[in-house]
């Protein structure tokens, strides 16, 4: 493979999982020893670059998929599509934020397949022919697939080895019909032979049920299906901490973790609870679980694992230092310039009650496309939005600051101290 790019052989993935595999649960299985971590899929998405994240959007704006630099050479991207052409609008708007792209071919629930998406490609081998080589070909960072196994053997290997001629990477395989559940065995049979057949990585995933319960047991599922590699998903959901060589943390400890990648990173509180649910597992009844069911920020949710100071230390920190905001830098360009002052108008929709701006300057409108969760922060993205149009500096910790506002200060400091002396 080429140097930087990334490898799939000998990996421990997380899997891609629906609502599971946001940013929170990527970066702490990184952080507990995953190789590789594939992101929950996404359909179409538009790029908007936020502070610490880069986060695509879909056409209504819900953020699809969030990502950071710290995982950005482990990262996957895994996207549902129908539409070779699409698809790789969509790989090549992700491409220089992840390290490799991945298409979801074994989706069973019907608003993947409806679309012709999903476990629907199984029964289309000639669309996934026609998806894989355009992604192949169009993009820089190496493309995967991820399948499940067709009713035979033979119709599944000479599936994989139609896969395997269009040039991708690796291929994941959950060891299960189109209409299995996880309730069912996985099939290590099927597997094996396919690892056989190809020469490219695969990636043996659907342990979960009653062979992957610890480090140790990935290994193992390594060893009976004969793949290279292994992708974890229910057991990881469970408690990340399955990818630590040194032995599983109680979920307790995990779930604290947890929760502060999930305030460090503002993940949506709906998301933060449904997966810390899922690591509560039967005590979901329990006094922290009730107080966990009832919180509806994530602000609440802290409460109840006791992290108050680290929420509002972590908010304090995402603030703008001091009084550098990017508001003030919009007022004191226009000052310094002798242009009207910057007009915003705020707007509240009822859904979410989340808030949207836009800022009139020279005439000129520019807004977020992201909603806030408070009109002070709307505001401020409004004004980021239009220094970063006008090429000014937006008041980033760590960012170059014009003299502009220490000028300013210093100004005031001798207005202040010529008041005082007469």
């Amino acid at each position: 493979t080429m140097v930087g790019r990334l490898c799939f052989r000998n990996v421990n993935a997380l899997a891609p999982m629906v609502r599971v595999g946001t940013l929170p649960t990527r970066l702490l299985s990184l952080d507990y020893g995953a190789d590789i971590v594939y992101s929950e899929v996404s359909l179409s998405v538009e790029k908007v670059q936020v502070l610490e994240t880069v986060d695509f959007v879909a056409p209504d704006e819900r953020v699809m998929f969030r990502t950071c630099e710290k995982e950005k050479d482990r990262v996957v991207f895994q996207m549902g599509t129908a539409d070779p052409d699409r698809a790789l609008i969509v790989a090549r708007l992700v491409e220089n934020d992840v390290a490799a792209i991945d298409v979801n071919m074994g989706c069973p629930k019907e608003y993947s397949t409806k679309g012709g998406m999903g476990a629907a490609l199984l029964s289309d081998p000639d669309k996934i022919e026609a998806i894989l080589r355009t992604l192949v070909k169009g993009v820089s960072k190496p493309v995967t697939c991820k399948i499940r196994i067709l009713p035979t053997l033979e119709d599944t290997v000479s599936l994989v080895k139609r896969i395997e001629n269009t040039g991708v990477a690796a291929i994941a395989v959950h060891g299960r019909l189109k209409d299995e559940r996880p309730r069912h065995p996985v099939h290590c049979d099927f597997i094996q032979a396919i690892a056989e057949a190809v020469s490219i990585p695969v990636i043996a995933n659907g342990g979960s049920l009653d062979r992957v319960k610890a480090h140790a047991d990935i290994e193992e599922f390594r060893k009976v299906t004969g793949a290279s590699s292994v992708m974890v998903a229910r057991a990881a959901m469970w408690n990340p901490s399955v990818f630590r060589s040194q032995g599983l943390l109680s979920v307790e400890e995990v779930m604290e973790e947890y929760l502060k990648y999930a305030i460090r990173y503002d993940n949506h509180a709906f998301n933060t609870k449904y997966c810390l649910c899922q690591m509560l597992r039967d005590k979901v009844e329990s006094p922290l679980g009730k107080q966990l069911k009832s919180a509806q920020t994530n602000k609440e949710i802290c409460e109840g694992y006791g992290l108050q100071e680290y929420y509002k230390k972590t908010q304090a920190e995402l603030q703008y230092p001091g009084e550098f905001s990017p508001k003030m830098f919009l007022l004191e360009w226009s000052r310094k310039e002798n242009l009207e002052q910057p007009r915003y108008e705020t707007v509240q929709r009822s859904q979410d009650r989340a808030f949207q701006s836009m800022v009139t300057m020279t005439g000129k409108k520019y807004r977020s496309t992201l909603w806030e969760k408070s009109k002070k922060y709307a505001e401020q993205a409004s004004a980021i939005v239009c220094l970063r149009v006008l090429g000014l500096p937006e008041g980033r910790a760590g960012e170059e600051y014009s003299g502009l506002v220490g000028k300013r200060k210093r100004e005031e400091k001798n207005m202040h101290s010529l008041t005082t002396t007469l």
